[in-house]
């Protein structure tokens, strides 16, 4: 057709002239669920079969990761089915990655229903490297903005309808899908921490809506959710009611913003200062306040259940001439290995070890009788007996035991665990002595 005028091509040349220059023309049946591949040149070679499932095929065109061939999780593949439905003309761009490649190819796909919207043809064309780069200039910027926001979408409450849905880590591009709010809320609720689930229903309820948002009012609360790698993350979610002059306009713009590392580093410092509050600074243990606590803890189950509670408290024999002898450094050096075996047996017995004062230290056995906690008292014992501590080689330590009872108050009980440590002490010393 070189050198032909423009007023003599005809509908015949034009067909030829777009077979000989499309990159793709795929037909579709989503009734059957099939595509069939008429053209395919170029990158769609390898991305398309000659003939294949039409799910696989969105899967591949949509469900990844925004420049990258990597599936998002199975669970956010259930949209699929709502996304390759097609009632008009459809068009957008899309960053698909080839097999064992790393770089994207930007590819404009646009939709044409036919035969009153029961198949659909797909046409398909990559853009060359210069238009590539441009989009993904223009698309670093946008994303400067948003990428915080992981999900955004509009819906219409009196119509039951979800438009504009943009997944950003999918595509920086809205996606086609044909959802009912109210089917999309029973589906999304399966990627909530399942403690948040009951929460997350009730606030996205349409009459929840309706009932506490004004037009304009925007509300927002925290929670986690499974991401599209699988992972739950924390996230922020947000409704803003639409701005409209009826009041039985119920439209809404809903969002998911990513918070998981403010949320991590905000736990992280309130742990670091949890954990001052209630650790004794020298050696690591709870201190005397939070092993109190958890003594009265223990009081409260022991009254309202028959699981067995014990207590017991250690001492240091002679911890006095460490200090005098070898200096306080030294004996806090002993201090801190003395609660370091304390630990590393109570953590298997699930146990709480707590520092009451100098060289005291109290144990809470949980799902204890007085025989139980008495044979781990002597395993202590003989432990710290055998112990090499730095400078001062060999100690031992005396050990009171005594079980609660339902009829216990915290002094009855402590009274009672004091008189058995001082028991050990007075008959030698290196003992352990139950008094149930």
């Amino acid at each position: 057709m070189i050198g032909k005028s423009l007023y003599d091509y005809t509908v015949n040349d034009v067909s030829g002239l777009f077979y000989e220059n499309v990159d793709a023309v795929v037909i579709v049946d989503p009734s059957i669920d099939a595509y069939k591949s008429v053209v395919r040149r170029g990158m769609f070679e390898t991305f398309l079969k000659e003939s294949g499932i039409y799910h696989d095929l969105i899967l591949d065109l949509w469900f990844h990761f925004n420049e990258s061939n990597e599936k998002v999780t199975g669970e956010y593949q259930i949209f699929a089915d709502n996304t390759g439905v097609f009632k008009s003309k459809y068009s957008r761009r899309l960053k698909l990655v080839l097999e064992d490649e790393k770089k994207p190819h930007l590819v404009q796909l646009t939709v044409y229903p036919v035969e009153d919207a029961t198949k659909y043809i797909f046409i398909l064309d990559e853009f060359d490297d210069n238009e590539s780069l441009q989009e993904s200039l223009t698309t670093k910027k946008i994303n400067t903005i948003q990428n915080t926001y992981l999900f955004s979408m509009y819906i219409d409450l009196v119509a039951d309808t979800t438009s504009s849905i943009n997944v950003t880590e999918i595509s920086d591009d809205v996606v086609n899908y044909n959802l009912k709010y109210s089917d999309w809320r029973m589906m999304i609720v399966n990627m909530i921490w399942p403690e948040d689930q009951e929460q997350f229903l009730r606030r996205t309820d349409p009459e929840y809506l309706k009932k506490n948002f004004t037009p304009g009012r925007t509300s927002s609360y925290d929670c986690m959710m499974r991401n599209l790698e699988g992972k739950f993350i924390w996230v922020k979610l947000i409704f803003s009611r639409a701005q409209t002059y009826n009041d039985d306009d119920y439209r809404f713009v809903f969002m998911v913003q990513d918070i998981n590392d403010k949320s991590m580093e905000l736990m992280s410092t309130l742990q670091k200062y949890e954990e001052k509050a209630i650790k004794d600074p020298l050696t690591g243990v709870m201190n005397h306040g939070e092993i109190e606590t958890q003594l009265n803890n223990a009081l409260a189950r022991r009254q309202s259940n028959d699981q067995p509670v014990s207590v017991m408290m250690l001492d240091l024999d002679h911890f006095k001439q460490v200090n005098d002898n070898y200096g306080h450094a030294v004996g806090d050096v002993t201090l801190k290995h003395f609660a370091k075996i304390l630990m590393d047996i109570a953590t298997e017995e699930k146990a709480l070890v707590g520092r009451w004062g100098g060289e005291e230290f109290v144990i809470v056995c949980r799902d204890k009788n007085a025989d139980a906690a008495r044979l781990l008292a002597e395993k202590i014992r003989e432990s710290i007996a055998e112990y090499q501590f730095p400078d001062i080689y060999h100690l031992t330590c005396s050990i009171g035991v005594t079980e609660l009872h339902p009829e216990d108050d915290f002094t009855k009980a402590f009274n009672r665990l004091d008189k058995a440590m001082y028991a050990s002490k007075q008959s030698g010393r290196n003992k352990v002595t139950l008094l149930a």
